[in-house]
């Protein structure tokens, strides 16, 4: 089941099946080359919508940081979008490119943060409004939380990519040992789950 997820073992297929990660950079500039379209319009709505909201959550002294989400969000959506296509290789199902990811950015934050913010980080340790008693328990549950935070990540969006996947190739495989009336329901559930996933890769991405 799992050998959809692989690559293919010689060099040159290996490289352009990574090198699919990419692809998005191509689709991207493509929206503002051409005259303005639904698909542009809606692309630039959710980018202005993301800039705001990150806006909102880093402050004003921070806009400039909004770029490294938004950018972020953009590739891991196309990868994710581009996995459900036929013979396309999802690189985000791959716990290679999602700690690639994650590592490194919860890395730069956290150095960034105990460097320039220490009593803010300290701060965080123990949300507002816990007991006394029990602060010395919350620093311990946070310091771990923080910890597997990075990884959490990265097998959260790796292991929904592949139960997607995984779902969909097991059910297409049942096809052909079906009668008529089987398959035109299988066809159904397919395109449902089809919108599923693809309501999944959104949602995924902007976890992430």
């Amino acid at each position: 089941f799992f050998s959809i997820f692989e690559p293919s073992s010689s060099i040159m297929s290996l490289s352009l099946n990574w090198a699919s990660t990419f692809l998005g950079l191509i689709f991207i500039p493509y929206l503002y080359w051409v005259s303005p379209s639904r698909w542009s319009l809606v692309w630039t709505k959710l980018i202005n919508t993301l800039h705001l909201e990150f806006k909102t959550l880093l402050g004003p002294s921070h806009i400039g940081s909004t770029i490294i989400f938004v950018s972020l969000f953009s590739l891991i959506v196309f990868n994710n979008f581009l996995g459900l296509l036929p013979y396309v290789f999802t690189s985000t199902s791959h716990l290679v490119m999602t700690l690639s990811l994650s590592l490194p950015l919860w890395l730069t934050f956290m150095i960034f943060g105990w460097i320039n913010h220490t009593q803010h980080m300290f701060a965080h340790l123990v949300p507002q409004g816990t007991p006394p008693a029990l602060m010395p328990f919350m620093v311990l549950i946070e310091t771990l939380s923080n910890l597997i935070r990075p990884g959490t990540l990265a097998v959260r969006l790796a292991a929904n990519m592949i139960a997607g996947h995984l779902l969909l190739t097991l059910l297409s495989g049942t096809g052909p040992s079906l009668s008529t009336s089987l398959v035109s329901l299988l066809l159904i559930v397919q395109i449902l789950l089809l919108l599923l996933e693809s309501a999944v890769a959104i949602i995924q991405s902007y976890v992430f």
